[in-house]
């Protein structure tokens, strides 16, 4: 058996250092967690292609148990896609490295050939339950990173127990090698904003007296259009505020909004900093998260953690994440999506007592140790 006193994890880090939020927030979070858990012996290797953007590289802060590592001779885009694809492998080998963890969904291959245990977290397979949403030619490259990460992979992490059910209905790899690990969430959201920081946000951002809030990409799948349309039936006086990127969604909304008399009723926002995500949160009423298909749910707890009940749609992972006191409607029912929006507002019979609870059921993923988690994951393979 190896020596549990020196062992070398790798690490695909190419989205720590590069995507700001999603995988790139799970890759940071996990590996400070790991860094922070004083497991004896293990050392973490990041392997990114660059160095991608300073504000995100420093997040994971370098120490005896923590680096990153770039390949030694790829110079251009072409050649840091290979060496991520397959010539990653060979430096792996030179450093030692025991066990690989793919942290978004892929694995280089030749790790078995190789004789380097591997484990990869798979956070969806959307591309494949409604590729719909995706170019074409991009789900059959998405289906083929998926089926060759299967072939090379020893074990498979899972965000959600929805995930779990998807790696089994489109592929053949043993449940008993496929384990539930839930991504940690900090609890910052749960700090009370103070009322000068408050009235600062609310005024740079012009926001209206009352509004409900949808925070996530601006996306066909996330289907906030429900959230609009549901308007039609909800007091006047309620708003609907959007934060996301822009996309050619984002026009197609617009454009229902000011052709149904409902764009004076919808704020639509773009590059809003971070710092500034938990004062929007905590001036709304409540929070909607209409999307058709997620892999978790993040937003949905950070609304709770704020103090917000929570309308979303049935048909994927969301009740998963935020619990029995949220409310579920169809997709596609602006009506039932609008009838629950007004059971939730302030000031509605049994709204506290919702986000009490369901306050109490987000604590699970709250500041949990998955690093303890994930560490045991690994010695199952070491």
């Amino acid at each position: 058996m190896q020596d549990k006193d020196n062992i070398k994890i790798g690490y695909d880090a190419k989205r720590i250092v590069r995507n700001g939020t999603g995988l790139g927030s799970y890759g940071r979070t996990l590996i400070n967690s790991l860094a922070s858990h004083a497991a004896k012996g293990l050392r973490y290797v990041l392997y990114a292609p660059d160095k991608g953007r300073d504000d995100l590289r420093l997040q994971v802060k370098e120490d005896e148990t923590v680096g990153y590592a770039y390949p030694r001779k790829a110079s251009n885009a072409l050649s840091k896609a290979l060496w991520r694809t397959w010539g990653i492998v060979d430096d792996l080998k030179k450093d030692g490295i025991t066990l690989f963890h793919g942290l978004s969904g892929e694995l280089p291959l030749g790790l078995r050939r190789a004789g380097i245990k591997s484990i990869v977290t798979i956070h969806d397979l959307i591309f494949m339950r409604h590729p719909e949403y995706y170019n074409w030619l991009d789900t059959k490259i998405y289906a083929l990173k998926f089926r060759l990460t299967c072939r090379e992979a020893d074990r498979i992490i899972a965000i959600s127990e929805c995930t779990k059910r998807d790696i089994m209905a489109y592929s053949n790899f043993p449940e008993d090698r496929i384990d539930v690990v839930y991504q940690s969430c900090g609890i910052r959201f749960r700090e009370k904003e103070g009322e000068s920081k408050l009235q600062e946000v609310h005024a740079r951002y012009d926001l209206p007296a009352r509004y409900i809030l949808n925070v996530g990409s601006i996306e066909e799948r996330k289907n906030v259009l429900l959230a609009v349309k549901a308007l039609h039936y909800v007091p006047d006086d309620i708003s609907l505020v959007i934060v996301g990127r822009h996309t050619k969604y984002t026009d197609k909304v617009r454009e229902y909004a000011d052709a149904h008399e409902l764009g004076g009723r919808v704020r639509i926002l773009h590059g809003i900093p971070d710092s500034d995500l938990p004062s929007l949160y905590q001036m709304s009423e409540l929070f909607v998260y209409p999307s058709r298909y997620e892999g978790f749910g993040i937003p949905i707890i950070e609304a709770i953690q704020c103090g917000l009940p929570v309308v979303a749609c049935t048909g994927s992972c969301l009740e998963e994440a935020g619990g029995p006191d949220c409310i579920y409607v169809s997709p596609d029912d602006d009506k039932a999506m609008a009838d629950a929006i007004k059971s939730l507002l302030v000031g509605s019979e049994g709204r506290q007592e919702r986000i009490e609870r369901s306050r109490e059921y987000v604590r699970r993923f709250e500041n949990t140790d998955v690093a303890k988690q994930m560490i045991e994951e690994y010695m199952k393979l070491i």
